[in-house]
């Protein structure tokens, strides 16, 4: 049996804020197609390490690779033209645009050179009304496209996010807490989402909680001060003797 290629990959990356390490000697990897979770408490780390995979943070120590090339000091925007696209735990959409407007410029940031950005904008719907209309499709927009971004509901705003960052054809996703802040409803509606997504794009899910995405990840790993203290399968890790003891506290 093939085993599917390791796309992401931070080896042994340490990173401080003064005297606080965040994030100590972590080594992970995230393989082609695959949908993986990173789970902690607040202050474990997950974050900061989830902003050094994004170039949002260079490590002090340690080096990140995409598909074997060292990526470690290339900024988010070039990560994002090798594609590594992001999330982020608060919504970034354009909340005084239209949804379909929406959608438009993350096509065009990506796909038209800055110095023609504004001609692409004013030719947006004869260029790109295809991809456009796909995407509506895929993601069940259609029916607020021509909604004003700021009259949707969260949960939308969390779809239209993640269909931003892949309208760019991205082969990896990262989401930074993608339901923080939603209902019960609006969480089912981005986990149906993801589900239709998964295994066409690599996707990496920092959460709180191993309940939201047990039923979604192949693989989770769990950082506690700084450190993955295991990873694996979501069964196994449930069982792992350090994570009952370090993260759910449970006395044995």
């Amino acid at each position: 049996m093939n085993v599917p290629r390791i796309v992401l990959k931070a080896e042994a990356v340490t990173k401080k804020f003064g005297e606080l390490v965040a994030v100590k000697n972590v080594t992970f990897e995230v393989r082609e197609k695959e949908i993986v979770g990173l789970i902690g408490s607040n202050g474990a780390g997950k974050t900061t390490l989830f902003n050094i995979l994004t170039g949002n943070l260079i490590p002090d120590k340690g080096r990140v690779y995409y598909k074997e090339r060292d990526i470690t000091k290339l900024k988010p925007e070039q990560r994002v033209e090798l594609g590594i696209s992001r999330t982020f735990q608060l919504t970034s959409t354009f909340d005084d645009l239209k949804v379909i407007d929406n959608l438009k410029l993350a096509y065009f940031k990506i796909y038209c050179p800055s110095s023609l950005l504004n001609m692409c904008l004013s030719r947006l719907d004869g260029i790109v009304s295809e991809k456009i209309e796909n995407c509506l499709d895929t993601f069940g927009l259609r029916k607020i496209a021509n909604r004003r971004t700021s009259e949707v509901s969260l949960g939308e705003k969390r779809i239209l996010e993640i269909a931003m960052a892949l309208i760019t054809d991205s082969e990896v996703l990262l989401l930074d807490e993608p339901f923080a802040g939603l209902s019960e409803a609006e969480i089912d509606e981005v986990l149906a989402v993801l589900r239709e997504h998964a295994h066409r794009h690599t996707i990496v899910i920092v959460e709180h909680k191993i309940s939201k995405i047990k039923d979604l990840v192949e693989r989770v790993g769990v950082m506690v001060e700084g450190e993955i203290i295991a990873t694996g399968k979501i069964d196994e890790v449930l069982e792992n003797p350090r994570v009952r003891r370090d993260y759910w506290r449970v006395e044995e």
